[in-house]
């Protein structure tokens, strides 16, 4: 490549970064894909890089290596990817200051280049494996300046990161391989390494954005060790928030040192907030450790040890109000009742004062539900878990759930009924919006909620009755608080499906069915109010959403082949004079029969009422019981429901 040429690249990477007009932008990237696809691709990319003066340029000339290098037809030699790899590493150590995308791009090539020619190996005398001296290779870096420091620290990074990634090898079996060969030879050296250099930034002032960055990946670096897929087994990654680390034996010295646990609580604690959610999500995978790692002494010391930095953390709040710090923290406390049992809990050290601690932060954090919406989800998870674990729990030492859980679930609920003036007020996204989310929240609430279960109903039965009785006042006098009334019962009438449908994980007697007869007494009486609005062209569809799961919650628990006479028919006749299933079935197939006749513009209510009816004709003694109904007979002998009962319009859907 001769300057001219030079000079006709530099001017097309230009055009194709800068121009606005796309027919120009289109002709410069074929031009440039030549340029990358032609023979001596790489002594051109390496020339340009050497010589152009435009950072466009080199970063074309660093994209077209990379594509050299990973395309599955790369007819590069062994002998060429060793000569690109040293290359890159030279460029490197002599441009320290390279632009920021440029050396990225350059330190993932040759993370690339390491993992493909893994295996690969040559007569040289002083090694048989060139492409495995990563380590060696960023230490000279890390024996220069401080901006080689940091150009080492990201290749080992990378290194690691790409170690974990299998898109570009053609064989899931060769990437496993190739990353359990550098699981066993380099990567504990690595995490010890990154360790060793964050022990020596501690408590030193960052003066300068180098010294920051060098500090952001040394965690990013041991964060990379930490979430290694260690047995080859996490292949989604969504799906793996509550995933065991599967640490090799031979790590076991390093996480039995308290020293190694502290230092990342020591650097939570000082570096800045933009740095500090790296060090949580460190402590996040540390807490994840599998168990089988330390003997029933080692493993209650290192509990202990995480206990006692949460509460330090709880304690010192204020790099909380950060988001990430927030979020990651929401997941440490999540992780560790996923990895330890509630008996090992409660003998941590000062357990009181901590679990109270978290109850606060709970609480907090569910008053704030408009910023924490995605972080909900761990906290709601802990204390799920916690009190699913109460009938098991051997240990001597109180939990003291029978105070705190009451104290969530209320929190919970209050927080949804303000929620809904906030949203009509702001004109902010409304919670009930995202469906799956609250379904998922929901969930687990009707665990914590049948926790002090009297307590939980004494509550729901407060604001029930206040907001009914509001409602149909608004409703008669045409108030505008209708809307707010609405919302409000309808996030009460989810909730009381939630903890009646969390009957199944208790052992429950004939008291908490009464009281759960309470709570379905109060739906039936407010349906029947809705219903009545119904001819006028009145209801609220989300509310008749939230009917429609509290019936299918009601459908698991009180109504099937398998379910025995229940006190809950006790309070329903006495109150209502449904004194059977038979009588709760008819209103069932009332319900279902009045939404389709006044639904019909809602495609979701009909969707949702189909399906309740069909679960309920699932069963041999309940469909035996609904053919006999009246209601059901009618249905029957009238199939063509849209001419025969005139339901109204419904949508040409199935």
């Amino acid at each position: 490549m001769d300057d001219q040429e030079l000079a006709q690249l530099e001017s097309l990477c230009a055009q194709f970064y800068g121009s606005t007009d796309p027919d120009a932008r289109a002709e410069a990237e074929k031009a440039l894909v030549l340029f990358s696809e032609t023979a001596g691709g790489l002594a051109k990319c390496q020339y340009l890089l050497e010589r152009a003066q435009s950072s466009y340029a080199r970063l074309i000339a660093a994209n077209a290596l990379e594509k050299l290098v990973t395309k599955p037809t790369s007819q590069l030699t062994m002998a060429d990817r060793l000569e690109t790899r040293n290359y890159l590493l030279s460029y490197l150590f002599s441009r320290p200051k390279e632009t920021h995308y440029i050396t990225q791009g350059l330190i993932r090539l040759i993370a690339k280049i390491t993992k493909i020619s893994w295996f690969d190996t040559t007569k040289l005398e002083d090694s048989d494996y060139p492409f495995r001296n990563v380590l060696e290779e960023a230490s000279k870096f890390l024996q220069s300046s401080i901006d080689h420091g940091v150009i080492g620290v990201q290749i080992l990074a990378l290194s690691v990161e790409e170690m974990n990634k299998s898109q570009y090898l053609r064989s899931l079996t060769m990437h496993r391989k190739i990353a359990a060969s550098f699981r066993d030879q380099k990567l504990f050296d690595i995490f010890q390494l990154a360790c060793s250099l964050l022990k020596q930034g501690v408590g030193k002032q960052l003066e300068n954005e180098v010294q920051h960055s060098l500090m952001g990946h040394l965690l990013s670096l041991a964060c990379n060790c930490l979430s290694f897929d260690f047995i080859g087994t996490a292949a989604d990654e969504a799906a793996d928030d509550m995933a065991t680390v599967q640490v090799p034996t031979s790590w076991r010295s390093d996480f039995l040192d308290p020293a190694t646990l502290q230092l990342f609580f020591d650097l939570y604690a000082a570096l800045p907030a933009a740095l500090s959610s790296i060090a949580l999500r460190c402590l996040v995978q540390m807490t994840s450790v599998r168990r089988s790692l330390f003997n029933t002494q080692e493993r209650q010391t290192f509990l202990n040890n995480l206990a006692q930095g949460v509460k330090q953390i709880l304690e010192n709040p204020q790099a909380l109000a950060q988001s990430e710090n927030y979020h990651e923290f929401c997941r440490l406390l999540a992780r560790l009742k996923a990895n330890y049992q509630l008996g090992e809990l409660v003998k941590v050290d000062n357990y009181l004062a901590i679990v109270e601690l978290v109850a606060k932060f709970t609480v907090s954090s569910l008053q704030s539900w408009q910023f924490s919406a995605n972080s909900i989800h761990y906290l709601l998870s802990l204390w799920q878990r916690m009190v699913a674990s109460i009938p098991y729990v051997n240990a001597s030492e109180p939990h003291m759930l029978d105070t705190y859980a009451p104290e969530i679930t209320r929190a919970y609920l209050i927080s949804r009924l303000e929620s809904v003036g906030v949203v009509l007020r702001d004109g902010i996204e409304d919670p009930l919006d995202d469906m799956a989310l609250v379904g998922q929240q929901l969930d687990q609430m009707q665990t914590i909620g049948r926790c002090q279960y009297e307590k939980t109903v004494t509550l729901i039965v407060s604001y029930f009755d206040s907001t009914a009785r509001s409602y149909q006042e608004s409703m008669q006098q045409g108030s505008p608080d209708v809307r707010l009334q609405e919302g409000q019962l309808t996030w009460l009438v989810y909730f009381i499906g939630s903890v009646i449908g969390g009957r199944v994980s208790f052992t429950n007697g004939d008291d908490e069915d009464s009281l759960d007869g309470e709570l379905v007494y109060r739906v039936l009486q407010l349906m029947s109010l809705t219903d009545s609005r119904l001819p006028q062209g009145g209801g609220c569809e989300r509310l008749e959403l939230a009917m429609m799961s509290f019936f299918e919650h009601f459908r698991k628990i009180y109504i099937g082949d398998q379910i025995t006479k229940s006190k809950v028919y006790k309070i329903l006749a006495e109150r209502l004079g449904i004194n059977d299933e038979s009588v709760l079935l008819t209103i069932y197939i009332r319900k279902i029969i009045l939404n389709m006749k006044f639904w019909g513009r809602s495609e979701t209510v009909i969707n949702k009422t189909l399906q309740l009816f069909s679960d309920l004709s699932v069963g041999y003694s309940s469909a035996r019981k609904l053919v006999k109904l009246e209601s059901v007979q009618l249905l029957l002998n009238n199939h063509t429901v849209c001419r025969q009962l005139r339901l109204g319009v419904l949508p040409t859907f199935r």
